[in-house]
């Protein structure tokens, strides 16, 4: 118990939730941190989208259109 407070207190979060989920921690003698993960980088675009504000507007109208 005593390590899993100080445990807390190093972190900066001394509540008892944050204790007692140490402490569970500490008990189930799992390791604390996540093996790592190889992940792929994020996939990137090879062509940018332009801006079409004519076909936002074109929409625009068509909506207005079925309002009516």
């Amino acid at each position: 118990m005593l390590c899993a407070v100080e445990m807390a207190l190093d972190a900066g979060i001394a509540t008892k939730t944050h204790i007692l989920n140490l402490l569970h921690r500490l008990i189930d003698g799992k390791p604390g941190t996540p093996t790592p993960i190889d992940a792929p980088q994020a996939p990137s675009l090879r062509l940018e989208p332009k801006a079409n504000t004519a076909r936002y507007d074109g929409l625009r109208r068509k909506e207005a259109n079925r309002a009516s």
